[in-house]
C-alpha cells in the first residue's frame, strides 16, 4: 500500500515539475519576445496623437471638407469617362486643384 502511495506522489511530483519546466520554457520565449519587441519599439518614432477638435464648428467643416473631396472626385471620374485626351484629363485635374481654394472660400464662406 505505502509502495503504491509512494509511486503515485512520484508520478504526481514528475508531471508538476514537467509542467513547472514547460511554464519556464513559455515564460522565458515571452520575455525574449518582449525584450526584443521593446528594442524595436525604442527604435521607431513614437505616434503622436492629435486631439481631433469636437463641437458644431469643427464638424460642419468636416462635413464641408467632406463633400468639396467627393465633389472633386466626382468631377475626375466625369472627366475621365467623357474626355479622350491626356492634355484635357491632366488639365482638369490641374484646374480642379487650384480652383479648390476658392470654391471653399466662395462657397463656405471661409475668410481668414
Amino acid at each position: 500500500m505505502s509502495k503504491e502511495r509512494a509511486r503515485r506522489r512520484a508520478e504526481r511530483e514528475a508531471e508538476r515539475e514537467r509542467r513547472a519546466a514547460e511554464h519556464a520554457a513559455r515564460e522565458a520565449r515571452a520575455a525574449r519576445r518582449r525584450e526584443l519587441r521593446g528594442r524595436v519599439v525604442a527604435v521607431l518614432p513614437r505616434r503622436v496623437r492629435v486631439a481631433r477638435q469636437g463641437g458644431l464648428l469643427a464638424r460642419r467643416r468636416r462635413d464641408q471638407n467632406a463633400v468639396l473631396v467627393v465633389l472633386w472626385f466626382l468631377t475626375q471620374v466625369i472627366a475621365w469617362l467623357l474626355l479622350d485626351g491626356w492634355a484635357a484629363r491632366i488639365g482638369v485635374f490641374v484646374l480642379s486643384i487650384l480652383l479648390i481654394p476658392v470654391l471653399v472660400t466662395v462657397l463656405f464662406d471661409r475668410r481668414s
